[in-house]
């Protein structure tokens, strides 16, 4: 006799090729809203839907990178390929190691818990601009934590690192170094760090590079910061899903020192469980991949380079209507004086302290910018913000 679960199942299978309403709908909602996304970094211009046929299988990428163990269901090899890239591309000394995370949160994390392995009684010190997942994984790991100032740009106050670190001169410091801060994009000099450090009399130090987005931008320009591990980081740690636009979230964490000794073996894996989550994504890793076969270094600089010229082309815009704005050098981020809110719900612009911002990243376009310029001197004429959400043209692919 056929099960109540079996009927109930074919009742409301669909074919395979068909997608359930509520997905078309959420399709649908997700392509309007990717229209108008100025304010959240994440690249448009890079077409995965090649490696679709890969979604029919599990790609799990479980334990340490370096050992394919027991489950045969993984693209380690390419995984391998893809933290070489980005090893040489950091500069990572011989002996270096890494992973693919779920995103720059568990970079950070990592990051963090390698210093504090290496230096157990260390305080963790990072900058009021620092991302919000720093503090959160200080908290976790047990860390005393202290939060340095920052300057009006973002970038952190080598002043008042010195004076916090000296405060605790014969205890080791872990700092975390902002690669792009997350509203103003600015960049903490990672040599400037250490000779803070050097100035408070802290001579065991662990220095993580947060570079979730400006990082790889970075590394191809000429006229670079020092924010890498050829720099004096430590490890550094980059997200797949902003400046390559994976459609889904991953990240990259290199580790310069490497681990030393491997933990053991876990029978059952056939693999050293080195990461933090254990289970990875291994379609992330070939997602990289394929974005770097396309790419290559000349098309990663030629993307950093559109990108910047796009956030000079929107200050240029703004200045012509009068609206007040600023850029860190390098940039693809653009701040200006907030707009009201239902210009800002519309472009996706989030604000602090009366300022928002807008991320020009690749896929964005000129049309994007004339649009927005178009709202705002709307408003600047004596335009009603109803009249603005009224007249707002919506851009299509």
């Amino acid at each position: 006799m056929t099960t109540d679960i079996t009927m109930l199942r074919r009742a409301t299978a669909m074919p395979p090729s068909e997608m359930a309403p509520r997905y078309q709908e959420l399709l649908r909602r997700l392509t309007t809203a990717a229209r108008t996304n100025l304010g959240f970094p994440a690249a448009t211009d890079i077409d995965y839907r090649p490696l679709a046929p890969l979604l029919g299988v599990l790609l799990n990428n479980l334990g340490d990178p370096w050992t394919d163990g027991v489950w045969p269901l993984h693209a380690k090899g390419i995984e391998r390929d893809v933290l070489s890239f980005f090893a040489q591309l950091f500069r990572a000394p011989a002996g270096w190691t890494g992973y693919l995370t779920s995103g720059g949160t568990e970079g950070n994390h990592y990051g963090l818990w390698r210093g504090r392995t290496r230096l157990p009684n260390a305080v963790a010190y990072h900058s009021a601009a620092a991302h919000y997942s720093v503090p959160k994984a200080e908290h976790l790991l047990g860390l005393p934590s202290v939060t340095v100032a920052a300057a009006a740009t973002g970038e952190i106050d080598y002043t008042d690192l010195q004076r916090q670190a000296a405060r605790f001169p014969s205890r080791p410091a872990i700092v975390t170094a902002t690669i792009g801060t997350t509203m103003t994009e600015a960049v903490d000099d990672v040599q400037r760090i250490h000779q803070a450090l050097d100035a408070a009399g802290n001579t065991h130090r662990y220095v993580h590079s947060d570079a979730a987005l400006a990082g790889v931008p970075l590394a191809v320009t000429a006229d670079r910061p020092a924010f890498d591990l050829g720099d004096g980081a430590d490890s550094i740690s980059i997200s797949g899903h902003k400046f390559f636009g994976t459609p889904l979230v991953c990240g990259v964490v290199i580790d310069g020192r490497g681990l030393g000794d491997l933990p053991p073996t876990i029978r059952y894996t056939g693999a050293p469980d080195t990461s933090i989550t254990g289970s990875r994504t291994g379609l992330g890793a070939v997602m990289l991949a394929h974005a770097l076969d396309v790419l290559g270094l000349p098309g990663l600089l030629d993307r950093a380079q559109r990108a910047r010229s796009l956030a000079a082309y929107a200050c240029h815009s703004l200045q012509a209507i009068g609206w007040p704005h600023w850029r860190n050098p390098a940039a693809f981020t653009v701040m200006l004086r907030e707009p009201p809110q239902t210009v800002r719900a519309r472009w996706h612009l989030p604000s602090t302290d009366g300022w928002s911002h807008l991320i020009c990243m690749p896929g964005i376009t000129t049309r994007h910018i004339d649009a927005l310029i178009r709202d705002l001197a709307l408003l600047l004429d004596g335009a009603q913000p109803s009249v603005v959400e009224r007249s707002a043209t919506v851009l299509r692919d």
